[in-house]
């Protein structure tokens, strides 16, 4: 197939919030095969996605929006730390209960910024949420890494309050570049999306590895921390560089031309005035709430236990002295094997796709997963206050009730966001990938409701 450029400029300013037909989402999709109609586009051969830059980016993406809340969340030691009063081994209610309030100030104002991006969709660029939602992550975390040298010990309580306050407008941000990635990659074949959300997973697993890698190397907390979030830094700033390289590649100028001259014959036909109005809401509930009710039920039960119940598993043999179960123990039980699943679970949609976006199989796997919290309370939870009971007293179940978490979260959330934009009108593909996302986004906020109340009542 002739892999040339369309003879048309490139689209530069803006992607415009339509997608192709969405009754297709099989492998023609897949093998850039699909169309526009001589109607409304006038290029005869679809462009290959060469070297598949475009999935790389898309992939990147999809690291960068998730790799902010993920660094905060895998940081373990060095929050332990700073909330220690200098110590990792100090108690304090601040370090005890600090992975519940993460997650609940990261999910709150999400589900705010979600509605205000739905709203925005039409009025303003998809460059420029996306560009302005990048800089302000990569703000907050250059503010974050110079404090990590900084003596804070005699204000833990305003370290505590400022850093949640980092992680609220951080996950604003995030879910705007996050909802607005996935809207334009309706634009373009089911495989990017999926890369999209594979590339999700990847920022957790990236996260706990550079976690990981920091405790083996450094001798010192906060060097350790340093280069940690150094590391988020510049890959903050790759992803900027990768989005600003999308438009100059030629099949992913093919796909948003596609969609520009698509929607401006449809408004045409339509007599639509020139300033755009908010997405109507009715269509795209129709035909997606079994979708979005799956999506919010799977991220519901997944943050309900993780990080703050799953990071605080402590091995059986903790006093044994063992490297493995003293220091590894945690961030390879309780975040490297979660996103190693989450990332194969998210991996394997690209493969198999089943079941299918109206089967009623798919919400009856994703109720039935719930059962997988009561397992997780019941493992060597520390400390506990109130729940003493441990039933399950070997190191290999956490294992496998992670692993299981992680995988199910990682495959029955991929498969409602994939098929969500692709069940609707194309007019009306980005604004339902930014439902989608509302609904991921409130069921994380839900989820971490849920958590501080089940880490205070063990």
């Amino acid at each position: 197939m002739d892999a040339r450029a369309p003879t048309q400029p490139s689209v530069n300013s803006s992607y415009v919030p339509v997608a192709f037909d969405n009754s297709s989402s099989s492998e023609d999709e897949d093998s850039g095969d699909q169309t526009p109609s001589a109607a409304s586009l006038a290029i005869r051969y679809t462009p290959d996605d060469r070297y598949c830059l475009v999935y790389i980016i898309f992939f990147l993406m999809g690291i960068g929006s998730l790799l902010p809340w993920n660094f905060f969340i895998t940081a373990k030691s060095y929050w332990l730390y700073k909330m220690g009063n200098g110590t990792v081994e100090q108690r304090s209610d601040l370090s005890d209960y600090f992975e519940s309030y993460l997650t609940f100030a990261s999910t709150v104002p999400s589900v705010l910024c979600l509605i205000l991006n739905y709203v925005l969709v039409n009025r303003l660029s998809s460059n420029v949420r996306i560009l302005s939602s990048l800089i302000v992550i990569l703000l907050v975390f250059v503010g974050t890494t110079v404090l990590v040298k900084v003596d804070l010990s005699d204000y833990r309580v305003e370290f505590f309050t400022g850093t949640l306050v980092s992680v609220a407008i951080v996950s604003g941000a995030s879910n705007i570049f996050c909802g607005s990635v996935f809207g334009i990659s309706g634009h373009f074949p089911m495989r990017i999306s999926q890369a999209l959300i594979s590339g999700q997973a990847m920022g957790g697993t990236l996260s706990a590895i550079a976690s990981i890698a920091d405790i083996a190397l450094a001798e010192d907390v906060t060097d350790s921390a340093l280069a940690y979030f150094l590391t988020a830094d510049i890959f903050i700033l790759l992803c900027i560089v990768a989005y600003l390289l999308l438009p100059k590649l030629a099949f992913s100028r093919y796909h948003m031309m596609a969609a520009t001259f698509t929607i401006t014959a449809e408004r045409s036909a339509e007599e639509l005035a020139a300033p755009p109005k908010t997405p109507p809401l009715r269509p795209i509930l129709k035909k997606i709430w079994v979708l979005g009710l799956s999506v919010f039920c799977v991220f519901c039960v997944t943050i309900m236990v993780f990080p703050a119940v799953v990071s605080g598993i402590q091995s059986v043999n903790r006093n044994s002295g063992s490297p493995w179960t003293n220091t590894y123990f945690v961030p390879l039980v309780g975040f490297l094997l979660f996103n190693v699943a989450d990332f194969c679970g998210r991996q394997s949609t690209a493969w198999l796709r089943v079941p299918g976006p109206t089967s009623r199989l798919l919400p009856m796997l994703v109720v039935c997963r719930s059962s997988l919290v009561p397992l997780i309370i019941f493992c060597n939870y520390q400390p506990r206050d109130h729940l003493h009971t441990v039933l399950f007293t070997h190191d290999v179940y956490p294992v496998v009730f992670n692993c299981l978490l992680g995988f199910s979260n990682g495959y029955l959330g991929t498969l409602p966001m994939i098929y969500g934009p692709k069940v609707v009108p194309r007019e009306l593909a980005e604004a339902t990938g930014v439902v989608m996302s509302f609904f991921l986004t409130l069921g994380l906020a839900a989820g971490s409701t849920l958590s501080l109340a089940i880490v205070h009542s063990i």
